[in-house]
């Protein structure tokens, strides 16, 4: 990518990747921006009674069961691995147990945004909620994906539409949030060590990638993917919960102790990207304050 890109891919060049974090302090305008008159009333495949969310039992969550996978790699996994996604200096990957969660079936949509910015006000970009509602978020930094993310937690505690899967786990203590580096990873791909979230070559009938804009959410159809999920590569980057630091992964490593100035991973690549980028183990790294309209994010259920 190139250097007016903010979000880069963290290839250990310390310099380069500072250059790139200074160039974000000069962001969109943030304002409130209510959403468009055109937005429907009507989105197949969508509920408008339900926030936009998808017409299914849990309002589009995957359940992504607990166990062990395989995180990383390096050249002995996958030629095109980027030195950032080596576990350690011993092994290319290492092996992270999770408990079970849930994931989005879809990025977060612009549909399901506007909602957001209409019941609460909240200031964004004039781009954030110009492209057509069925199409990812995208011009969303990373304390905007944490708003729309406790909005959610908290509109679905209170209603008594909230599927009772979800009210259940919520009640349980769970959260609505970003997920962290490693659910993003698992829910990409999968317990087998792919390389894609489709498979090991790069296929671009599965994900929007090398393109000139986004697409709908769901519009490339991945059978092969291991949970069901779709644009897990391509698209828009999607925001984490995690601070972009070195492997090996620590799953209590919230980033509360890092600086002010650190970088929050991003997993995926977006429309703009090769297809290098839009491997499961991609790390890419972004200013919390960046918008750009190839990154947006995904939601996760997670009980932390």
């Amino acid at each position: 990518m190139g250097l007016t890109v903010l979000v880069v891919l963290m290839l250990g060049v310390t310099g380069w990747m500072s250059s790139q974090r200074s160039r974000s302090t000069s962001q969109p305008e943030t304002r409130t921006t209510p959403p468009p008159e055109s937005m429907p009333t009507v989105l197949p495949g969508f509920r408008p009674d339900a926030w936009f969310f998808p017409d299914d039992d849990r309002l589009g969550f995957v359940e992504i069961q607990a166990g062990p996978f395989r995180m990383g790699g390096g050249p002995a996994t996958d030629a095109q691995a980027f030195e950032n996604e080596r576990w350690s200096g011993a092994s290319a990957q290492g092996t992270v147990d999770l408990p079970t969660f849930y994931i989005g079936r879809f990025e977060v949509t612009v549909a399901q945004f506007a909602v957001f910015v209409a019941a609460t006000g909240f200031g964004v970009s004039e781009q954030t909620l110009q492209a057509p509602p069925s199409h990812p978020v995208s011009m969303v930094s990373w304390p905007d994906a944490l708003a729309y993310c406790r909005w959610l937690d908290a509109t679905l505690r209170a209603s008594s539409d909230t599927p009772p899967e979800v009210e259940r786990v919520l009640r349980d203590g769970w959260q609505i949030t970003l997920p962290s580096e490693a659910e993003w990873e698992k829910a990409a791909r999968g317990t087998d060590g792919r390389i894609y979230p489709w498979g090991n070559q790069a296929n671009r009938d599965r994900a929007n990638y090398q393109g000139e804009g986004t697409t709908p959410v769901g519009a490339y159809p991945c059978p092969d993917c291991p949970y069901g999920l779709l644009d897990m590569g391509g698209n828009v980057w999607e925001w984490t919960r995690s601070p972009y630091q070195p492997y090996p992964f620590d799953p209590a490593d919230t980033g509360k102790a890092i600086g002010g100035d650190a970088l929050w991973v991003m997993r995926g690549g977006s429309f703009t990207d090769p297809e290098r980028n839009v491997r499961a183990a991609t790390r890419g790294g972004g200013d919390p304050g960046a918008r750009r309209p190839f990154m947006g994010f995904r939601l996760a259920i997670s009980p932390f």
